[in-house]
């Protein structure tokens, strides 16, 4: 009898099929938006997962300080210019629209914004947690306007509001108030899940 040879597994396909899948996952993969500020939810055994898209989200911290943000770089240029309109014809030049476009959150006054959009990209992340907050007092209430515009500009959007499990009360109603009054009647809140018994 003659010696039997060694089988040998063609390796090529395999490898190839790999890459494309590393490839796949990392062109469909989103990323995760830098937070302003670390937040601490609440837990609850809520099963519904906020949409991926067309999402606003309203981030308190602890603190008490508001934060606005909104997905979409071509939606958030257009309420950019809305809001410019609204606070007196504020003009943005290309490159702070661009920077307000891809920005994580809003967390200044919009008295301050030209300034922040003004900062490297890498200070104004660092200086995040410094920032005093979107106002929500009676008086100026700017994330009535921040909310009223941006479904304006994206009648599609769905409402998240994230609070710290710490931040007062009085702040967590303040930012649920400014929603009721602008006819937001269905919002989501975040929470950690917690496993039912």
């Amino acid at each position: 009898m003659g010696k039997r040879g060694t089988p040998t597994i063609d390796m090529t396909p395999m490898v190839d099929l790999a890459f494309l899948l590393v490839t796949f996952f990392m062109l469909t993969a989103t990323a995760i938006p830098d937070e302003p500020v670390a937040v601490d939810t609440p837990s609850s055994i809520s099963e519904i997962k906020i949409p991926e898209n067309n999402v606003m989200t309203i981030t308190i911290s602890k603190e008490g300080k508001v934060f606005f943000n909104m997905d979409g770089q071509q939606n958030r240029a257009e309420l950019l210019q809305k809001m410019a309109a609204i606070y007196g014809g504020v003009e943005f030049t290309p490159e702070e629209t661009h920077a307000f476009a891809i920005m994580s959150s809003i967390g200044v006054p919009f008295g301050n914004l030209k300034q922040v959009l003004d900062m490297k990209p890498e200070d104004r992340k660092a200086a995040a947690a410094d920032f005093p907050g979107v106002p929500v007092d009676s008086l100026n209430n700017e994330l009535a306007n921040w909310v009223l515009q941006a479904r304006l500009t994206n009648p599609k959007l769905r409402i998240a509001i994230k609070g710290d499990r710490d931040a007062e009360y009085p702040v967590v109603k303040k930012v649920i108030d400014t929603m009721i009054d602008k006819r937001v009647n269905r919002f989501n809140l975040i929470t950690n899940m917690e496993k039912g018994s």
